[in-house]
Order: structure tokens, then C-alpha cells, then sequence
């Protein structure tokens, strides 16, 4: 099975419908499988400026409308890709089912916030869920119903690469993938040879913008870049489907195309 790659957005389009337009269209063109958003109330949400959050007015600024929402899953319908969003209310589980999204994404600080987790469960659609702050030694009881896929993910921002003690995590039999925020590729590419089969992670025009995400995040050039280790090692794993559209060079310099 070929490895998901979801471009995390998140609020790095920065409140202009035109960068988060850009911004799929980038990760459709260079390799991502899902463009994600999140969708939240700022003022419910984050502490204010006076709490000492710096970022109060840009967390405000790139509060998604139910409009804006109905506008960014037609633009990745058009263009082919999946879109998803982690919500953190349940009202805006509503927004989501309203415009019929395939599953629902439970970011990591709201895996214990029963009316956001009873407003997903009800719509009996799959569900990935991200695991930061999760200190149980056995994975959440979420849903029984559907299939719920679980994110190894480390609350640090940025992480690194020291404390993703890989080594113990099972990405075949435990968890269905990694949600990451190191910088760079090695512990995407990593955690796919170790058999995840989701990769999430943040997702930018240019590390450069304005916001507290952008530095952290991957460009198209790098998503590209994780999109061909995602293919070459299910090469290499013996994955046919992957196998069938790619190139190898032989000793002779001819090119041939693996045939399942």
C-alpha cells in the first residue's frame, strides 16, 4: 500500500483565499495525496494577547468562514485532490459533513474532547487521529464503528530528531502513521521505510512568509522531494502498484519500466 502523504496547511495560507488556492494546487502538482485545513472559533480557541500570545491577531486572521470552507473543497475537487480538516468544535464537525468530506482528522489536543470526538463518531465516517499529548501506554478507545487510523506525533515544535525514539515505535501493527513537525525529510522518509502509511506534515509556499508555522514547514520543492522517497522505497519494498510507473536505469544505460 502505497504511503499517504497530507499536506498539512493548516493556517499558513494566512487569510488570503489565494495563497490557500496555491497552496493546493502545489500539493497536488508535486506528489500529496490529501490538502488539509483546520477549521476553528480563534477567540474560543487561542489564549488572547494579554494571556501572552503573540500570534492572537494572526490566529484571527486565518479563521476559516463556513463560505471559505465550501470554497477550498471545491477548489481541491477541481483540482483532484482529497481535502480534509481537523475541526476543534463540534459545530464546525457540522460545516465538514455538510460539505461531505471522506473522514475526519482529531488533531492531537482535542483526543479527549468528548463533543468533538461525539460529533465525528456520529458521522460513522474513518478517522485519523493524532497522538502529541496521549501519555496511555495503549492506544485511545475512539470509535468502533469505523476504521480509525492512529498518528505517532511528538508535542514539540519544532522536534528533534532525538526525541522520536523511532526504535520503539511500531509503525506496522500500532500505528498507521506519523504526524511530523522536524524540520527537513529524514523523519518522514524514515518512519515510511518503517512502514507508516499516512505522513502528515506542514506545508508552505515559502518558509519565509509571515506566521509561526511557515518555517517549520515543508515546501513544494521538499514535498516533492518526500513524495519521491515515498515511491522509490515502496520500490524497494516490493510494492508492485508504486513499482509499475517507475523508472530504473540498467547497466546497459537503457530505461525500462517495472511491470507488476
Amino acid at each position: 500500500m502505497k504511503c499517504e502523504i497530507i499536506a498539512e496547511i493548516g493556517q499558513n495560507h494566512n487569510g488570503d483565499m489565494a495563497i490557500a488556492k496555491e497552496l493546493i494546487h502545489a500539493a497536488a502538482e508535486n506528489g500529496a495525496d490529501v490538502a488539509k485545513f483546520q477549521l476553528f472559533d480563534a477567540k474560543a480557541l487561542f489564549p488572547t494577547k494579554e494571556q501572552g500570545n503573540e500570534w492572537y491577531d494572526y490566529n484571527c486572521s486565518t479563521e476559516l468562514s463556513r463560505d471559505d470552507l465550501a470554497l477550498l473543497k471545491e477548489e481541491c475537487d477541481k483540482t483532484g485532490i482529497e481535502f480534509m480538516s481537523s475541526a476543534f468544535d463540534a459545530e464546525r464537525v457540522g460545516w465538514l459533513e455538510a460539505v461531505g468530506v471522506k473522514r475526519y482528522k482529531i488533531a492531537s489536543r482535542s483526543i479527549k474532547d468528548a463533543a468533538i470526538l461525539e460529533a465525528v463518531i456520529k458521522t460513522r465516517k474513518p478517522i485519523i487521529a493524532s497522538l502529541g499529548l496521549w501519555k496511555g501506554d495503549t492506544l485511545p478507545k475512539i470509535a468502533a464503528h469505523a476504521p480509525v487510523h492512529y498518528l505517532y506525533c511528538v508535542a514539540k515544535y519544532p522536534t528533534p530528531l532525538i526525541d522520536l525514539h523511532f526504535e520503539d515505535i511500531d509503525f506496522v501493527n500500532k500505528y498507521a502513521g506519523f504526524s511530523d513537525h522536524t524540520i527537513g525529510l529524514s523523519a518522514p522518509v524514515a518512519a515510511i521505510a518503517r512502514g507508516a502509511r499516512i505522513i502528515e506534515k506542514h506545508f508552505t509556499l515559502d518558509k519565509n512568509m509571515h506566521g509561526p508555522d511557515h518555517q517549520g514547514s515543508m515546501t513544494p520543492a521538499e514535498l516533492k522531494e518526500l513524495a519521491r522517497f515515498r515511491d522509490e522505497i515502496a520500490v524497494c519494498l516490493g510494492d508492485a502498484a508504486s513499482a509499475e510507473n517507475s523508472i530504473v536505469m540498467t547497466g546497459t544505460g537503457k530505461a525500462f519500466v517495472l511491470q507488476s
